[in-house]
Parts: structure tokens; sequence; C-alpha cells
């Protein structure tokens, strides 16, 4: 029976992980050559953790970054860690915090789903992995 219940979960782009959620799991197609897409989703954990890595099979590595305005201009810049602060959502978006995948081994193709891990550091230093499937968007 708990075996339904994560597959339903999946199947419906939400995945649960002791108090992690990650809800609507989702990255962009790409064009044949372009090695490189972004994965968005939106994060929450019931006592607070920290997503401190990810990896998925389809990229040779996958980064947390940020874009930001500085003055006019728009930036993106890797960090290497992002709280969740205890019952609050954190949104990975296009223009905010979101996944870089780089060195893509395949063409993300519209309508299909990637794997996902993510990596989080709980209170006491406790590592938890999320697998998620992220729904392939139209390039747009």
């Amino acid at each position: 029976m708990r075996f339904g219940v994560l597959l339903v979960a999946l199947a419906a782009g939400c995945t649960h992980a002791a108090d992690i959620e990650v809800k609507t799991p989702w990255t962009r197609a790409t064009v044949r050559l372009l090695k490189v897409s972004g994965a968005y989703m939106e994060l929450k954990s019931a006592r607070g953790a920290t997503l401190v890595g990810a990896s998925s099979p389809v990229a040779g590595s996958v980064e947390l970054h940020e874009m930001r305005m500085e003055g006019d201009l728009m930036k993106m810049r890797a960090v290497r860690r992002l709280a969740l602060p205890a019952g609050k959502p954190v949104a990975l978006t296009p223009m905010g915090y979101h996944l870089m995948l780089y060195d893509l081994r395949q063409q993300l193709v519209e309508g299909t789903r990637i794997p996902i891990r993510l990596e989080f550091e709980a209170a006491g230093g406790r590592r938890e992995m999320v697998e998620v499937s992220a729904e392939v968007r139209p390039l747009r």
C-alpha cells in the first residue's frame, strides 16, 4: 500500500520525504545541440532544512543558482545552500533560485519526464535524498 501512495505522489508531481515536500518539479525542453537547462519547483520543510545539492542522470552536473538584479543588470550566480525555513514554501523559479542542469546527455523533449535527486541537510547535519520526476515543458 505504501508503494501505491508513493506512485500516486510521483505521478501528481508532488513528492514527500520525511518532512520535505516537493511540488510541481519541471524543466524546459531543449533543442538538439543545447547542453543546458533549468529546473524549477516548490520546496517546503515542516521542521526546516537546507537544500545542499542535486544530481540527475541526464546531466553531467547540477548546480543551485540565484538570479537577481544588481543595479540595472540581472545576474546569475551559483550558491552552495538554500535554507528552507520551517513551514514556509520556497520557490525555485526562472527569475530567482533555480537548478541549472549542465552537460546534458540527451535532448529534453516536451511531454517527457526526467529524474532529479535533491540532497537536503536537516537539523543535526542529517542528510536526506529526495527523488523527483520533473515534467519537461515547452521551450518558450
